[in-house]
């Protein structure tokens, strides 16, 4: 009999009916045109998540305006009506083998490695960043300074979101994620050390979650009620793996609560590239997964690590997430429900596969390369 992984078993998500729980985690590929448009390449890249059984995709991080957003060259982006028709070509693909595709909206603030428009870097307050930027994305040695936001730039990031929003449901996507994780513009307003505003974004926890809080608000008054929004949340950071929200259960309650009343239809809440264990256990025991739920009522993506057959089948049935997100073990397997479903071994990530860029390409040939070699060894 086949095996019946937790995992395997039909979800939702808002309006959307999902096969199983496993999705896609957005994994940054900068394999777009300098311009920002979707290609060819990247169509068949999540369409091959499609056709190995993932029951929801979700897409790397797309900019959302031509001004400050981008985070890296060859980034896609959803800031330009050009924008749409690439993107309708890869959710067409997605779609062909009948799974939803969500596109995930994202602000980089003051972790820019690249813009092709020339921009300068804003954050909330000009805090030069902590950490090196990423070798596999590109661009400069150390973080440009960012300059404080003004309540102009306030605006355009929200309307920004918005317009991308409007973009992303034109191109057939079928749910929207705001990026506010991992040290990423929005979760610059949420972190207090890049966050020394003295206005209605700064200071307490109800002001530095405000602007994520209308960013959705703004997102749901330009896309209707039917397109399931998410918010992506992480208390770790691309460039701080140490952060932890300072008041832990608390600030987990408060940010939680001002999102879903916002009208957000699920929480992600990512690790950056840490085990599910080592960032959501909080100090009274609980997961901050787990206090997602019981706070919010929405269904909750645990992120982590759920590669690993015995984990993800804990944090099902414990009661701890509803859906599961898959990086880089969706990298190394893009079949990976198929092998679940079939008790197969899977492939484990090498850091080689996005060396010396994280390209589709450099994923592509790291694959053919090591078929070349399986199939030598078995001459």
């Amino acid at each position: 009999m086949p095996y019946a992984h937790p995992a395997l078993s039909p979800g939702r998500l808002g309006a959307l009916t999902l096969r199983n729980r496993l999705a896609v985690a957005p994994m940054t590929r900068v394999s777009a045109t300098p311009d920002g448009a979707a290609t060819g390449e990247m169509a068949d890249y999540y369409a091959a998540f499609a056709c190995g059984g993932f029951g929801l995709i979700v897409t790397e991080g797309i900019y959302t305006d031509t001004a400050h957003s981008q985070g890296y060259l060859n980034q896609p982006g959803l800031a330009t009506d050009a924008h749409v028709e690439a993107w309708r070509h890869v959710a067409d693909a997605v779609h062909a083998e009948g799974v939803p595709l969500i596109a995930q909206l994202m602000h980089v603030g003051a972790l820019s490695q690249g813009n092709s428009y020339g921009a300068e870097t804003i954050a909330p307050s000009a805090v030069a960043p902590r950490g090196r930027p990423l070798g596999e994305y590109g661009g400069p040695d150390q973080w440009p300074m960012p300059r404080a936001m003004t309540d102009g730039d306030i605006r355009s990031v929200v309307s920004g979101f918005a317009d991308a929003a409007v973009r992303a449901k034109a191109s057939g996507f079928d749910g929207i994620e705001v990026h506010a994780a991992n040290g990423y513009l929005l979760d610059q307003f949420l972190t207090v050390y890049t966050n020394q505003r003295d206005d209605d974004y700064g200071g307490g926890l109800a002001n530095r979650i405000r602007l994520t809080a209308e960013v959705v608000e703004a997102i749901r008054d330009r896309v209707g009620a039917d397109l399931p929004i998410g918010v992506r949340l992480s208390q770790t950071k691309v460039n701080d793996f140490a952060y932890r929200w300072p008041g832990g259960a608390d600030d987990a309650e408060a940010i939680f609560s001002a999102l879903t009343r916002a009208g957000a239809d699920y929480l992600h809440i990512a690790s950056e590239g840490r085990n599910f264990l080592d960032t959501a256990q909080l100090s009274d025991g609980r997961t901050i997964t787990a206090l997602a739920r019981e706070v919010s009522g929405l269904p909750v993506m645990a992120n982590g690590g759920m590669h690993d057959p015995g984990q993800a089948a804990d944090v099902l049935d414990g009661g701890h997430a509803d859906l599961l997100s898959v990086g880089r073990g969706a990298l190394a397997n893009p079949d990976l429900p198929q092998r679940l479903a079939a008790g197969a071994e899977l492939i484990p990530f090498e850091h080689a596969m996005i060396q010396p860029m994280a390209t589709i390409a450099n994923t592509r040939d790291w694959s053919a390369r090591r078929s070349l070699t399986r199939q030598a060894a078995h001459r």
